[in-house]
């Protein structure tokens, strides 16, 4: 199963449960661009048309869209193998989080009689359903379903022990690769006026975000934190989602919808970071943001509730800035105290862009992910 034979351009099958950009989808496109025009990607999403990252494929870079009917509901024999058939023509199978454990799993109940490569399963993390606590019934399908993966990588810590302990999967099997990105990109200062519909105008200042804008990031208690800042200071949350709506609401309750700022999805988290002051996370589950490693790249300090490997990415001087979770108060207390000490927040950010750079940069995180694949599919390397 994790040898090929096959002549032509290595196929890589990526599934995802959505293909809409987010942080898992973005780093398998960063993956997609770094391997080049050699690898042939074919990306199935469980939602049909939910293939927004699409479009941040390098240019010349052979990437096709399939649907691959069975992903989601629930996982009859027939439906399995007409998902294991599927997977038949590739060297190397792709599988992105609970969205597609259906398509593990008939890897699983398949693979071996039909012949299929190998498989890696990808954990990013949980949505707002499982924030707080895991499924059991959950638990029990991932230990059914990855029983002959060939591999599973996560980002964090946390989901390493998760993977262990909880999923019962062997140590030697699990593969902890942070993510990471091009940290030289994000030294440059952009443009004030690089948003099209929104200039950061001389004496503001900007408290920063990138996250979609879904109920398990809980960017309403971010605008509640942000409340008591000080006039110059406006919040800037980049990017989209259903909270919309929910977000601005609260923003109004608040009193400061004047210096709340959604300007949508930003592609390139590199041209906008440069202008922000301060970063910040509200999320009630995370594990590696990579959003966290940009916000390091760029020299900034970081305030966050205390979730996945946040504590443990960011540098030394800025873990008193982690909260707890359950402590909204504590969370509002940090910004501002960093809000109130600008030498303070210079001194952060030059430890963070030192650690992002020496751990984080995305030619580590791609190498690691290459000699994962080169072994799983039985090469020297990939690709």
């Amino acid at each position: 199963m994790t040898g090929t034979t096959r002549s032509g351009p290595l196929r890589l099958l990526h599934i995802h449960s959505s293909f809409d950009p987010g942080g898992k989808e973005l780093r398998t496109v960063q993956l997609i661009n770094a391997f080049g025009k050699g690898v042939m990607h074919t990306v199935a999403s469980a939602v049909p048309g939910a293939t927004g990252a699409m479009r941040h494929v390098a240019r010349g870079i052979p990437v096709l869209q399939i649907n691959l009917p069975g992903l989601g509901g629930r996982p009859g024999p027939l439906k399995l193998r007409a998902l294991a058939q599927a997977m038949k023509p590739y060297d190397l199978i792709l599988t992105y989080n609970w969205g597609a454990i259906n398509a593990a799993l008939a890897h699983s109940a398949f693979g071996p009689s039909l012949g299929l490569a190998g498989l890696i399963h990808h954990e990013d993390g949980f949505n707002a359903d499982e924030a707080t606590r895991l499924k059991p019934s959950r638990n029990a399908f991932r230990i059914l379903a990855l029983a002959r993966a060939q591999a599973l990588v996560v980002p964090s810590t946390v989901l390493r022990n998760i993977a262990i302990e909880t999923w019962r999967q062997p140590p030697g099997k699990v593969h902890r690769i942070p993510n990471g990105v091009a940290t030289a990109r994000f030294a440059a200062k952009p443009r004030r006026d690089v948003l099209p519909r929104l200039v950061k105008h001389k004496g503001e200042l900007w408290l920063g975000t990138f996250a979609g804008l879904r109920a398990v990031k809980n960017l309403p208690r971010l605008v509640r934190a942000f409340a008591p800042l000080p006039e110059p200071w406006h919040l800037v949350i980049a990017g989209e989602g259903p909270e919309r709506a929910a977000i601005l609401a609260e923003a109004e309750r608040q009193g400061v919808a004047h210096r709340v700022h959604l300007p949508g999805f930003v592609a390139d988290p590199a041209s906008l970071i440069g202008l922000f002051d301060l970063y910040a996370l509200s999320s009630d589950s995370e594990q590696f943001p990579i959003s966290v490693v940009e916000a390091m790249a760029a020299g900034l300090a970081v305030a966050s509730p205390a979730v996945g490997d946040v504590a443990a990415m960011i540098g030394e001087a800025n873990r008193a800035y982690v909260t707890d979770p359950a402590d909204e108060a504590a969370l509002a207390r940090a910004l501002l105290e960093l809000v109130e000490a600008p030498a303070l927040r210079h001194r952060i950010g030059i430890e963070n862009r030192a650690k992002a750079r020496a751990e984080y940069d995305e030619a580590t995180m791609v190498a690691r992910h290459a000699a994962l694949y080169a072994r799983v599919m039985g090469r020297e390397r990939f690709p």
